[in-house]
Formats: C-alpha cells, sequence, structure tokens
C-alpha cells in the first residue's frame, strides 16, 4: 500500500492555504541573480537595531546554552511598569502572532465561530482553521471594518472577534469614540481582541488607546509586538495584555519556553530606548509624505495611510507589476490574495529606498505609457 499523508492528516488542513510572506531578499539574489534590492514587502523597520542593543546583546551570546526564563521576568516587568499594568495582565509570545494561537486554542472550543472583517491580516484565518475554528468574515465598508455589521453578525455561536487597528493590509483604523461604542455592545461572553501590531506608528489625536479600557472591559484583549516600530522581526517577539484571569488561563497552553534568551533580552533594552521609538516614528511620518505625494504625482490611487506601509492601486492589465519592480530590485506586496486585484502593499522606507521605488514606478508608468 502506497503511503499517502493526506490520508492521516485532518482534513481541515487541506483546505489551508499557506500563508505567503513578502518575499525575501536572499530568494530574490538566487533567483534574478541581482544582488541590489530594496526590500519593501512586510513592513520592517529600515533602520537598523541601535549600536547601542547591538553591543549589549553580544554580551548576552555566552548564556545560550541555557535555557530561557520560561516566564520571562525581566521583560514583562518593563512592559509592566512602561505600560502602567500588572505583570499578571501580561503574556509574552514567539511574536504576537503566537499569542493571538494561544488566545484562540484557549478560548475557542466547540462550534465557537470567530468573527473577522473582510480584508483582515491573513494569519487570523490561518490560525483559526489550524485549531479547527470556524471564521465568519463580514464584509468592509470602503475597505475598512463595518463595525455594524460586524455587530450584526453576531449569532449565539459567537466566540470571538479578532480584527487589527490599523488593519493589515488597508491601513484604515478604528477611532476612539467607534471603538468605545462598539464595546459597549458587544457581550461579556465574546472575547474581543485588537491586534495593534502598528500601535506606535499611530499618531492620529483620535486613535484609541485601548490598554485604558481594559479595565472597564474584561472581554478585551490586546496584542502588539517588537516585530514593527522596534526593528526586532528577526528575533520574533510579541505581547498580549488583558484581564488577568484570561492570561492565567492562556498560560495554561502557553509552550514552557516559547520566546528565546536573546529576544527577551533584545526587547527589554529596545523598550528602554525610547528616543530610537521616537526616531523611527520621525522618519516614518517623513517617507509617509515623500511616499504619498510621490504616488499622487504619478497619478496612482492609494488607501488611507495608517502605519508603515501603503496600499496603491495599479492598473495596468499587460504588465505583471510585482515582476516589473523585482527586475529593478524593488520588493513590495502584491494584495491580489486578500481579493484586492491590482492592489499593492508598499512598506515606508528611508528616504533613498522610497525615492528609488519610485523611481522605478515612474519608469514602469512611463514605458506603458500611462504617466
Amino acid at each position: 500500500m502506497t503511503f499517502d499523508p493526506t490520508k492521516l492528516v485532518n482534513p481541515l488542513l487541506l483546505k489551508i492555504k499557506p500563508y505567503q510572506p513578502g518575499k525575501p531578499i536572499a530568494e530574490c539574489q538566487r533567483e534574478l541573480g541581482r544582488q541590489e534590492f530594496i526590500k519593501l514587502a512586510s513592513n520592517e523597520n529600515p533602520l537598523l537595531p541601535s549600536p547601542l542593543l547591538i553591543k549589549q546583546l553580544i554580551t548576552t551570546i555566552s548564556d545560550l546554552s541555557l535555557y530561557p526564563d520560561s516566564n520571562g521576568f525581566e521583560l514583562k516587568n518593563a512592559l509592566s511598569a512602561f505600560l502602567k499594568l500588572s505583570v499578571d495582565q501580561i503574556i509574552l509570545g514567539n511574536g504576537s502572532e503566537d499569542v493571538l494561537r494561544m488566545v484562540i486554542q484557549a478560548f475557542m472550543w466547540a462550534d465557537k465561530q470567530i468573527l473577522i472583517p473582510e480584508f483582515a491580516f491573513a494569519a487570523y484565518k490561518i490560525l483559526a482553521q489550524g485549531l479547527g475554528v470556524a471564521i465568519k468574515e463580514v464584509p468592509a465598508q470602503q475597505f475598512g471594518m463595518d463595525l455594524e455589521a460586524m455587530l450584526k453578525a453576531i449569532t449565539s455561536k459567537t466566540g470571538m472577534i479578532i480584527f487589527a487597528n490599523p488593519n493589515n493590509p488597508t491601513g484604515t483604523y478604528v477611532d476612539k469614540q467607534a471603538l468605545l461604542s462598539f464595546l459597549e455592545k458587544i457581550p461579556s461572553n465574546i472575547l474581543v481582541v485588537c491586534d495593534e501590531a502598528y500601535y506606535e506608528y499611530m499618531t492620529e489625536h483620535d486613535y484609541p488607546q485601548t490598554i485604558n479600557l481594559l479595565a472597564r472591559f474584561a472581554n478585551l484583549f490586546i496584542t502588539r509586538t517588537f516585530s514593527k516600530a522596534y526593528g526586532l522581526a528577526g528575533l520574533r517577539i510579541g505581547y498580549g495584555m488583558g484581564n488577568a484571569s484570561v492570561i492565567a488561563l492562556m498560560n495554561r497552553i502557553r509552550q514552557p519556553f516559547n520566546t528565546n534568551h536573546l529576544a527577551q533580552v533584545a526587547a527589554t533594552l529596545a523598550l528602554a530606548d525610547q528616543a530610537r521609538i521616537k526616531q523611527c516614528i520621525q522618519l516614518n511620518e517623513c517617507g509617509k509624505q515623500q511616499l504619498t505625494q510621490g504616488l499622487a504625482q504619478l497619478n496612482l490611487s492609494f488607501l488611507p495611510c495608517h502605519g508603515n506601509f501603503v496600499s496603491v492601486e495599479i492598473k495596468m492589465p499587460n504588465v505583471k507589476v510585482f515582476e516589473a519592480l523585482l527586475a529593478q530590485g524593488i520588493i513590495i506586496r502584491p494584495l491580489a490574495p486578500y481579493g484586492m486585484e491590482d492592489y499593492f502593499r508598499i512598506t515606508i522606507g528611508t528616504s533613498q529606498q522610497n525615492a528609488a521605488c519610485l523611481q522605478a514606478l515612474e519608469t514602469i508608468l512611463k514605458k506603458e505609457k500611462v504617466v
């Protein structure tokens, strides 16, 4: 008898489409034989970690033969002081996706369903399907979460609502008044998970400070990451915040050493260096203006820019835009997997990187006589 693993695996697994991350530079170099690439595909921080952080991190290398602190004592205490939350309201994860996996695994069971908005981050669906949890997708309104539609979609099977604020990949966000009104209407037996991966980049005055709402809404849970503004994507470290009883239950299924030693040390150091974060935010604000102005001059339409990326519409039926930019050394993110045909997400980079991207786009558009 021929061995067929598809006959053994959970049938739900066969329905999952694997997550497609931004194309790595090394892969592009291998495939195209070109050395110089600018990656603007994964919403990474264009600034390198500070020299001080790197120097201090090197001193911890000798501890790599030992297991990391399972409870992440130093980092959790640093977060507790910084966020003004008790330590028992914080849980660490191998990136915020690990935290999302834990909260789904802990609180979604039997025939419960998760509500997500249309155009939500693809990982939500993959995580839920991998755990055998049903997802119900609610149509968006102008690429943003339709709060009224979300409320109407709630049924007796709804156990959780997950959304990102701001949303990746559309860049839309829910303001503080709208979020407060939304939370007030959610039954207390439904967990509301707010993914704030791009929190640090949000400079809008009406952006909600959700931590202040935790005391009022025990069913609110927040995730954040050190992968974006803190520039530690390669170390995979994130965290969740919520009611202490929610955190305690999640800790029952948390893997003992789910965050590594270098990640814990680096995140603690990065959290203390808020001057560096301000520098990153300022760079992002300048880059946002540069990129959006440049796209407008090229007569390209783009969605509201909130976070560290811009989703732009590029309609050229006879041109494979992604491949055309790749040939010029620019890596961006096609959004067709999200059902957003002709849309591409561009990470805001340094001034030089943004300029190179705009120049490459102009070259393509002129070649096609679009501009």
